[in-house]
């Protein structure tokens, strides 16, 4: 048998889970069988020994076999509303890549002078692109629509003999950084932001569109522009051709002079979403009760993103489709189903968490060597630990497993929820030294264009610095 990653969690996982049973006799006996199944769990994950969405209902299955959890109760999350919002948003993002309007975002922009007039100047066009397409939709979509246009562009810009090949790495790197970074402006763009407002939606603190984007920008924002910073000190010394650029742009402008009606409909229906998801959040904020509590009841996130792809779904694009919609059938099988279970069964495995104590039981155990007063040490610490954890396991593993944590160890300190919590989230999006930490990270890894050796001494310094201002503007909207 070769030693393989898959092999060696197989081993690793059963050994884990019976060490934990072994260690834990005084925990309640539901809450000792799921930390036995979380371990167990934890390292499926990590080790990616099954698909990581199927590790999740493996866990449930476990609990229902175990008796843990009702089987009639056990499987509830897969018709939770926030995976009718990850099936809409994923649908959106399916048409702009099935209509050509992802590319077509990207040239308009590179096409501008500005972006054209250095190497540092069209990294910035690019790392924009990935930044404000993650916000409305998945990063990892983002990317992966990113990517072959990125490849095509680097080629040219940065071929293997000139002196700045090293310059398509932060290329790559640069939007993988940017779509992660981005993700956590707006409660669709990554899945831990879901996870994080579900979790606390459950402890009685609902937070909405705009309330989300009101928190969580500020400290994208301000991590996006260090990444540029940090980039540019690596590409000012590259070499760079203006006209190789613009004639690659035009080439492609040419092909794609006239606006295609399937990009028309999906613009339509994408900004018809945005509205109605921003909506009342504006409400909230100009103190219209009667017209947020309207919109809240009806237009919920999850409501709009099904209306928007029911809505690619009803509206032809002339006749490019042959009189079908702007979506089809055959989309349906294509978007990111494996994220869509995995939250189903993640949210599941983590219900169980708080259901059964254990989420009590080690936040009663964190708080014994815990000053509550020392808000800041906690704070960048669970940060920091959510952030590196990440770095060896999916971003949504971590937020499905950690997050009822934290908010036990919150519990045991009596300090309030909401902005820890937060910072917790954000830093599940903002691991950059390891391909399996964030989709971004593994779609551009993926491309064998990045060395592992170059994205860790790339990420560690960012890993740093997230850390610290994600630290940072939690506890300034704790002060405020």
């Amino acid at each position: 048998m070769y030693l393989t990653r898959r092999n060696i969690g197989m081993v690793v996982a059963p050994l884990l889970a019976l060490l934990v049973w072994l260690l834990t006799p005084m925990l309640e006996h539901q809450a000792r069988l799921v930390a036995t199944i979380m371990a167990f769990c934890l390292v499926f994950w990590m080790a990616e020994v099954i698909p990581l969405s199927m590790t999740a209902f493996l866990g449930v299955l476990l609990a229902v076999m175990l008796g843990v959890a009702e089987v009639e109760t056990a499987f509830q999350n897969l018709g939770h509303p926030i995976i009718l919002l990850f099936i809409g948003s994923f649908l959106l993002a399916r048409s702009m890549t099935r209509h050509g309007l992802d590319k077509r975002i990207a040239l308009f922009i590179l096409s501008q002078p500005f972006f054209q007039q250095s190497l540092f100047r069209l990294f910035l066009g690019f790392s924009f692109i990935s930044f404000v397409l993650s916000m409305w939709v998945s990063n990892s979509v983002t990317v992966a629509m990113l990517l072959p246009l990125m490849l095509g562009v680097t080629q040219l810009v940065c071929p293997p003999e000139q002196t700045g090949k090293s310059s398509a790495v932060y290329f790559l790197l640069g939007i993988a950084y940017s779509a992660s970074i981005g993700g956590v402006s707006t409660i669709i763009g990554s899945p831990p932001n879901l996870i994080g407002v579900n979790y606390l939606a459950q402890q009685g603190i609902r937070i909405d569109f705009l309330q989300w984007m009101y928190l969580a920008l500020p400290v994208s924002l301000s991590m996006y522009g260090f990444l540029l910073l940090y980039m540019r000190y690596f590409l000012r010394k590259s070499d760079y051709n203006q006209q190789v650029v613009q004639a690659y742009v035009e080439k492609h402008q040419q092909q794609r002079e006239k606006l295609r009606k399937g990009e028309v409909v999906t613009m339509g229906v994408f900004t018809l979403a945005v509205v109605l998801w921003l909506a009342p959040g504006v409400f909230n904020l100009f103190g219209m009760e009667e017209a947020y509590a309207f919109m809240s009841a009806y237009f919920a996130e999850s409501t709009v993103a099904v209306l928007a792809a029911l809505l690619l779904f009803l509206i032809p694009p002339g006749q490019e489709t042959g009189g079908a919609g702007t979506l089809i059938a055959e989309d349906l099988v294509k978007i990111d189903w494996d994220t869509i279970l995995l939250f189903g069964g993640g949210m599941a495995l983590g219900q169980l968490v708080v259901t059964s104590g254990l989420a009590d039981v080690i936040g009663r155990s964190i708080t014994s060597f815990i000053d509550p007063n020392q808000q800041v040490l906690l704070v960048l610490v669970l940060v920091f630990l959510v952030l590196m954890l990440t770095e060896v396991s999916s971003n949504t593993a971590i937020a499905i497993t950690f997050v009822p944590i934290i908010i036990g160890v919150l519990h045991g300190l009596g300090l309030p929820l909401l902005y820890p919590v937060l910072g917790a989230v954000l830093a599940c999006s903002m691991a950059f030294m390891l391909p399996v930490a964030t989709p971004p990270n593994a779609i551009v890894y993926g491309s064998r264009q990045v060395p592992i050796g170059q994205m860790v001494r790339t990420g560690a310094i960012l890993n740093l610095v997230a850390t610290l201002l994600i630290t940072a503007w939690m506890m300034l909207y704790m002060l405020v």
